[in-house]
């Protein structure tokens, strides 16, 4: 089959051309985010794990681009307008919040908290609050709502499911996309949700509370114990290269 046109490359993924109107089609490189080196299979691994939370979130109404998944890095995506923000929800204080308001890493926060960021590499994604987000347009006051109320959603979803088999989700950011029916719009979830935007604790083993978590990303082996645990992989098999998943 012929390649089809690219239409954007980032870190972790290609889009390309779909192959009907408002559609497009996501390639999961083995690429790691901001300054991971590539690991060979993660692609396959993120683009299994995003189809699972993608699926699932259709499954009890939240509304994502995806669509169905074409191949082991392949997804079959919505077309969407993406709003150049970063949506930060946080359960667990850790990573930048941790250093920005000194609260000490793994601290329950008293509820999960909502944060976006301006997404710009070159800016390096800077935090902003409602006011600029309103004021310079990116997104409208009722956009900031829908946004919020989606991000909360998901993240029952992904704390219920992780902590389901033994995992913590402390945070997670979410890319949120328009699309439209005619003259209404509406938002849903887009990009990805996978090991590469989530911080993960892994809650076995651990003998107290207080107990300093232990993370679980950043590396293909734990790609693969999260997928195992969500019955994406097999319990028998074992990585020794590219990961062997079910088709």
């Amino acid at each position: 089959m012929a390649r089809r046109k690219k239409i954007y490359e980032g870190k972790a993924k290609i889009l390309y051309e779909g192959p009907e109107p408002g559609t497009l089609v996501q390639y999961f490189k083995d690429e790691g985010t901001e300054a991971r080196e590539a690991v060979e299979g993660k692609g396959v691994l993120n683009n299994r794990l995003s189809e699972f939370f993608m699926a699932g979130l259709n499954a009890i109404g939240v509304p994502t681009h995806f669509i169905r998944r074409i191949n082991m890095r392949e997804q079959l995506i919505r077309a969407v307008e993406i709003i150049p923000l970063m949506v930060v929800v946080r359960n667990f204080a850790a990573g930048e919040i941790s250093t920005r308001l000194g609260i000490p890493e793994g601290t329950v926060l008293p509820r999960p908290i909502v944060e976006f960021y301006f997404k710009d590499d070159a800016l390096n994604n800077p935090l902003v609050t409602e006011e600029h987000i309103i004021a310079f347009g990116w997104a409208s006051q009722q956009d900031l709502d829908d946004m919020v109320a989606l991000a909360l959603r998901v993240n029952d979803f992904l704390s219920g499911v992780m902590m389901g088999v033994g995992i913590r989700i402390a945070d997670f950011r979410l890319e949120v996309g328009r699309v439209w029916d005619g003259d209404y719009q509406r938002l849903i979830v887009a990009d990805e949700i996978s090991p590469d935007s989530c911080r993960l604790w892994d809650l076995r083993g651990i003998a107290a509370p207080e107990a300093p978590p232990k993370a679980l990303d950043g590396a293909t082996d734990a790609y693969t114990e999260l997928a195992r645990r969500l019955g994406i992989m097999p319990s028998n098999v074992t990585m020794s290269g590219k990961p062997t998943l079910i088709n």
